[in-house]
Order: C-alpha cells, then structure tokens, then sequence
C-alpha cells in the first residue's frame, strides 16, 4: 500500500486578511456543520477510491481552528479511518493565536501532533496593518498553552517586507519565535497578490523596496540561523528532525491528496483540483490539471531545496543520470553568486533563492 500525503482544506476564517489570496469566507455554525459532513464523506470517498496509507495529515485553510476541536476531531475521525493513518503519522492543523482559545487538550489527546501558528508578526503596530486579530502577548499566550497540553512540535509563520515592517522589528520578531521554543519557523516574503484589499491600495502602502526586501530576508536567514534553525527551503527553516514531513511531499514531488474547495492533488501522475467555489466542491466537480512527476517539474520542485537536485535523487527517479543540459545552464549562474555546483548536487544559493523562479527558468 501507497503512503501519501492528506491535505485538508478548511476554506473558513473570522476574518479576511488584506494580503490573503487563499479561498476562504466568513460562515456560521450551520455552514460549518455542512461542511464537515462533506469533508468526511469526501475523505471516505477518496479512501475507498485510492486505497493508500497517509503518513502526514495537514489541516489547512482559511483558519481550520475556527471550525472547533469538536468538528476538527471528527475529521480527524474519517480520515484515520479512510486512509489508516498510525501513530507516526504527521498530524498537522493550522490556528491563529486569538482571544477564543482553540481546546488543545482534546486535539492533542484525540492525536494532533503537530500544530502551525499565524503568528505573522510579534509587532502589534505590525499586526494591525495585516488585519490580524490578535496581539503579542496574546500569541506568547497561546504557546505557552500548545506547550503545556503536549505540542512540542509547532511552527510559527512570519512576514518579511509588510507595511512599516523595518530591519530592527523583523529582528525582534525572529527573536520572539526563538523565545518561545517553536521547533520550526516559515518566514516568507509579502507578495501583493491580484484581488487582495493589498493590490487595491498598493501605492498607499509602505513596503520595502526590492532591495530592501532582499537585505531584510539574508538578514532574517542569518539569525534564524544564529539560533540553530537550519535552513532546509526557500521559506521555511527547523530545528534538526522538526522538518514539515507534510511540505517536503511537495517539494519533493511525492504522492498527495487535496480535499476541499481549491484543493490540489498529485496522484498516479496526474494533476487535479477542486476549483475555488464550495458548488464544485459539493457537487465533487474535480479539474484535470495534466501530467505530473515529468523531470522538469521534479527539478523545479528540488531547487527549492536546500539540499537542492541531488544527481543520486534524479537517478533514483528517473533511472538515468541528470541531463548535462541542465549543469551546461547551471554552471552560466554561477559566476552571479546564484547557484552551487558540487559532485553531489546542484542547488541555489541563499541569493539564488531571492530570485528562484528566474534562476528556475534558466536552468530549465
């Protein structure tokens, strides 16, 4: 039996966030309780169909917390039972650090183990601009409570470039995350994305520039560092063993399945998804999305690594070595300090990475 990756998509939040581009609305309890009865059927549907074991299970959204850890349960329920998750499973669900408090005990007890924190910003002032609904001390709060019901594991997410955000307050927000022991730190770059309340008022906004936003991310690289978290992609950093087990599937180019509204999926080499309407959803409207898995997919996925395309990787996917080609345009990037080519891999540097999909396109 296959192992793959379970992506729950949870499209529901209090609140829509002004840079957010995710599918996501407001809703009250009835909507919530209509939703997960489709979810679970959806779940028992694609176990039945695909009969494979999941090893990671990530609830993401929206914000999954505001479903309740009742509903959260529950699905956690189906989808144990449709894909015959076990204990060493990664279970993963996504919470915002807010007044109304998420009852952590049941979900770690029920077998939740791993819990993402947005947190964005440890800057209240910061906070505010981002349309977030909580304050400082009350995300130092909400740690201290994932603690002490037994989530050793959790991640917190963090901004880099947002609205007045300055070198010194990203600084402190690094440290913030440091101070309260999260094992893993996702620290990305604002994109203003077509559509947010961000892309309406762009010019008002007082972001970075390009090279200020290049500084401020080398600089957040390096502290994160400072404080032991390795670096392992473009965003995202953890203490050793404390890697999303979940994200590295796609990065990867392993197996997974998306469930729920805009939910994609990778299985048995094809691309699929649910588009951004509850109606597809309900209706179980799934979208063809091609081929997946080609080489060239894999290699764009791998350079978003750390570790990079190793050439023992290629050779084990694809049963060939890599194509020269693809060194022959590597080795053209090297002299800009963008790439790194050794008898083991090639991969991008920390500035390589700055500019990723350009760097990407050129080798590809």
């Amino acid at each position: 039996m296959k192992n793959t990756g379970v992506y729950l998509h949870i499209p529901f939040c209090k609140s829509k966030c002004p840079y957010c581009d995710f599918f996501s609305e407001r809703a009250d309890d009835d909507t919530f309780e209509k939703y997960t009865d489709e979810l679970c059927r959806r779940i028992e549907y694609f176990g039945e169909k695909l009969c494979r074991k999941a090893d990671t299970l990530y609830f993401g959204g929206g914000t999954p917390g505001v479903l309740g850890a009742e509903r959260l349960c529950r699905i956690y329920d189906s989808a144990k039972n449709a894909f015959y998750i076990d204990n060493d499973a990664e279970v993963t669900v996504e919470i915002n650090p807010e007044k109304k408090d998420i009852d952590l005990d049941m979900l770690r007890k029920r077998g939740f183990n791993r819990i993402s924190l947005g947190l964005q910003s440890s800057d209240d002032g910061e906070l505010r601009l981002l349309g977030r609904l909580h304050d400082s001390a009350q995300a130092a709060k909400c740690t201290e409570r994932l603690k002490e019901a037994g989530f050793d594991n959790f991640s917190l997410d963090l901004m880099i470039a947002t609205p007045s955000q300055t070198k010194e307050s990203l600084m402190r927000s690094i440290d913030f995350c440091a101070r309260q022991g999260a094992k893993h730190i996702s620290a990305y770059i604002l994109k203003i994305e077509e559509g947010t309340k961000y892309c309406k008022i762009r010019d008002r906004l007082s972001i970075a520039d390009e090279d200020e936003q290049a500084e401020m991310y080398l600089m957040a690289c390096e502290r994160l560092e400072e404080y032991g978290y390795r670096q392992y992609e473009i965003s995202n950093f953890a203490f050793e063993g404390y890697e999303s087990r979940h994200n590295l599937k796609y990065w990867h180019d392993e197996e997974y399945i998306g469930i729920g509204p805009s939910a994609h999926s990778f299985i048995d080499g094809r691309r699929f998804y649910y588009g951004r309407s509850f109606e597809d959803f309900y209706k179980n409207i799934i979208t063809d999305d091609g081929e997946g898995g080609t080489p060239e997919e894999y290699i764009m996925l791998s350079l978003r690594l750390t570790e990079g395309l190793t050439y023992a990787g290629y050779r084990k996917r694809f049963g060939c070595e890599l194509p020269e080609k693809y060194i022959r345009n590597a080795l053209k990037l090297a002299p800009y300090g963008l790439v790194c080519i050794d008898d083991r891999a090639l991969k991008l540097t920390k500035e390589g990475f700055l500019v990723s999909n350009a760097v990407i396109s050129e080798i590809i």
